[in-house]
């Protein structure tokens, strides 16, 4: 027996190599897969662009075609402009903003100027030369969301808070879902913008918005009377207790204990002052935070930031003809080539 035990390490060791070699083979397969990737990837690439290179002459010549095509366009064509306000929306006021928007922008493709003149209050010439309006989310901050959440939570199930996330609820949420709005707006005149306002201002104030700001105001009344009425209360009984303390400061009742065993005590009418004068407190926040609310929250919407009086000129890309044109110029004879390569590819294929 003596002499079979070293034999164990040595299978050990095989075993192990074994194990390596695989390992190493396995790796080695990775790499080639992944070399072959590549070298696909590569020769997909050459070959796409092999057209650009083998018709250089014929390219070249429709590159700089589509240039100058570009560069006559953009100095032909009406500048645009554009200008961005910034809001905050109350009374639920923000949906028949969005509703708006699109309505704005359907009068604009009808090309039904009449209309637009009276919403905006501008003249003709100025309605015909909007281009459309754009609404965008934010600007938001990091905290601006975190906040946002921690008050969705709060209004839902507690048993549905570990089923949606901080990043599930930022990917599902919507539009809508926020308080501040960037409305941008786009026109070929450079001072049509801030005469844009008065049409947005009836936006907000609509038939809904002033139902809940009716509604809310109401609810105010309401609890400011129910406030007033409860401090005016409170004042009657502090009155009633210091009245009582006086009485018996000049009373000084003197009584003795049960029996004649008890020494002489004094007697004295227990009150409730600081309780009083901390309920007094708590309803008086509560009356002035209800007076904050209504003043922060007075109007249909707040503008953070105004139209510009003079627009911005858009020179974004899509406004840039010169590059545009040659790009889609490019695009355009790759497919062609790659459309002719199928075609030919087919037609001989048995």
């Amino acid at each position: 027996m003596s002499e079979k035990l070293p034999q164990q390490p040595q299978n050990e060791e095989v075993d192990l190599g074994q194990l390596f070699n695989a390992i190493g083979r396995l790796f080695e397969k990775l790499f080639a897969f992944i070399g072959r990737l590549f070298k696909s990837a590569f020769s997909a690439i050459i070959y796409l662009i092999k057209p650009l290179f083998i018709y250089f002459k014929f390219v070249a010549v429709a590159v700089v075609i589509s240039m100058v095509l570009g560069f006559i366009l953009e100095q032909t064509k009406e500048p645009t402009y554009y200008s961005n306000m910034v809001v905050r929306p109350h009374f639920d006021s923000k949906y028949q903003l969005f509703s708006n928007i699109n309505y704005f922008n359907s009068l604009i493709s009808s090309q039904n100027v009449d209309e637009l003149s009276n919403i905006f209050e501008i003249d003709t010439a100025k309605a015909k030369a909007l281009i459309g309006f754009n609404l965008e989310a934010g600007p938001e901050t990091q905290n601006d969301l975190f906040v946002e959440y921690g008050e969705y939570v709060k209004g839902i199930d507690t048993s549905l808070v570990d089923e949606l996330s901080y990043a599930d609820y930022i990917n599902n949420r919507s539009l809508m879902s926020g308080n501040l709005f960037t409305i941008n707006a786009r026109s070929h005149t450079q001072d049509v913008f801030t005469h844009l306002k008065k049409g947005f201002r009836k936006t907000f104030e609509n038939d809904f918005s002033k139902q809940q700001k009716q509604v809310r105001d109401t609810t105010v009344y309401i609890k400011r009377l129910t406030y007033t009425t409860q401090l005016s209360r409170l004042d009657s009984i502090q009155k009633t207790y210091l009245e009582v303390l006086r009485n018996q400061s000049k009373n000084n009742k003197l009584s003795l204990g049960i029996s004649g065993a008890l020494p002489v005590q004094e007697e004295k009418t227990t009150t409730k002052e600081y309780d009083l004068f901390l309920k007094e407190q708590e309803i008086r926040r509560a009356l002035n935070l209800l007076n904050e609310t209504v003043a922060q929250e007075n109007t249909y919407f707040d503008v953070l930031s105004a139209f510009d009086r003079v627009g911005k000129i858009d020179n974004n890309f899509k406004q840039r003809y010169i590059v545009l044109f040659p790009l889609l110029t490019i695009v355009f004879i790759l497919l062609g080539f790659l459309v002719i390569r199928v075609f030919n590819y087919i037609k001989s294929y048995e």
